[in-house]
């Protein structure tokens, strides 16, 4: 719950109320909206390690409630800002605040449960992630300051929740820097063969991030109304999704749902270059994206929690986070790039080659659990390059 409330808050922020405000209310240049939403996920993601780092010495409680003072300054800077580089300061606190709940989330998982657990987390987000702009659009048209404080009492009613919560989720670490990292880093030798896909899988999406709004006007031939219609059916297949095939990667394996969903997913983004001026066939190309998201999602994730020692999860997570972010940060750069060079088609169609290699990488790369530390090395040392 806690996790919604402020990601409805961040979402709608991000995505919709500051671009607004901003350009139209303070008369903030597009180029410094655009730093600040960079800003805000670059903070997002640099924060991560520090931040899982801090979770396995301190508190929870203490780290949630600080994290969460961070963000609520950050929001009020952000609207009560008369610069642009009090915009996007408040813009990257709000991302260093936020980034410490999903962590926390992330800790809380449980052994037999992986899968469905991280369903319901990325359906939460999901959920949030649609919440959040649209409803913020209706309150916008009654002007901007009644929608920061529509926001700001969603984020308080997050907080209130923050103030009953009880944690429950480790001991606190007493392990020094050094003694984590050498602890995690066997964890880190085992996972190598699976760092390439991590990257890639995240920069495919990120290719797309800057080009879909062209896309669907220019290549699809959809209008505003027609577009929301298609992100409205991916979205509610993913949200629909994500439990059901979180609990089937916890019965049936995760390796099949990478690599079907993987494949799923190039299929679907050639269906939708081929689908233009066809509304219903769209539809169904952002339904076939959203089930396979929702596929391979909690299967992911899933893996890669086998790679976090369950005595500092929030360092494991954090690093795991960070390096995923590297995609986000280079993916959007690469995708506006090609798009403006080239056609916002040939952006998707290297997202899908993309994509159709993690799937094939995946096939070729053995998926199992990571041995202990010793057993790491030793197949290290024997020149062994697979899990």
């Amino acid at each position: 719950m806690i996790l919604f409330f402020t990601e409805v808050v961040r979402s709608a922020f991000v995505i919709s109320f500051l671009p607004a405000y901003a350009a139209d209310h303070l008369g903030i240049s597009v180029a410094a909206v655009g730093l600040a939403v960079s800003v805000h996920y670059i903070a997002d993601t640099a924060v991560k390690a520090v931040a899982g780092y801090l979770l396995d010495r301190f508190a929870p409680q203490a780290i949630l409630h600080v994290s969460l003072a961070i963000a609520f300054i950050g929001l009020g800077m952000a609207f009560f800002s008369q610069q642009p580089w009090m915009l996007i300061s408040g813009a990257a606190l709000i991302g260093l605040g936020v980034s410490p709940i999903w962590l926390i989330c992330l800790s809380s998982i449980h052994e037999g449960q992986r899968g469905s657990q991280m369903g319901t987390i990325y359906t939460v987000w999901l959920a949030s992630l649609g919440i959040g702009p649209v409803a913020v659009n209706f309150v916008i048209d009654y002007g901007y300051r009644l929608t920061f404080w529509v926001l700001a009492v969603i984020f308080a009613a997050g907080w209130l929740i923050a103030l009953s919560w009880n944690a429950t989720l480790k001991p606190i670490q007493t392990q020094t820097l050094g003694e984590q990292w050498a602890q995690l880093r066997w964890k880190l030798v085992a996972m190598k063969p699976l760092v390439p896909g991590m990257i890639l899988q995240t920069a495919a999406a990120g290719l797309l991030v800057p080009i879909l709004p062209t896309l669907a006007r220019q290549h699809l031939g959809l209008s505003y109304s027609q577009y929301s219609l298609v992100l409205i059916a991916g979205g509610v297949v993913t949200t629909l999704c994500l439990i059901p095939m979180g609990r089937l990667s916890d019965r049936w394996g995760r390796k099949w749902f990478l690599v079907g969903g993987f494949s799923a997913l190039a299929l679907g983004l050639i269906g939708l270059l081929l689908s233009a001026n066809h509304l219903y066939a769209t539809m169904l190309m952002a339904a076939l994206l959203g089930g396979s998201y929702a596929a391979v999602l909690p299967a992911w994730n899933a893996l890669m929690s086998y790679f976090v020692p369950p005595d500092q999860k929030g360092m494991g997570w954090g690093v795991l986070s960070s390096i995923e972010g590297i995609g986000v940060m280079v993916g959007p750069l690469i995708g506006g790039w090609v798009a403006s060079r080239y056609y916002a088609s040939v952006t998707v169609w290297l997202s899908a080659a993309m994509l159709a290699f993690i799937a094939f990488y995946y096939l070729r790369t053995p998926l199992v659990r990571p041995k202990e530390a010793g057993e790491v090395l030793e197949r290290e040392n024997l020149g062994e390059g697979h899990i």
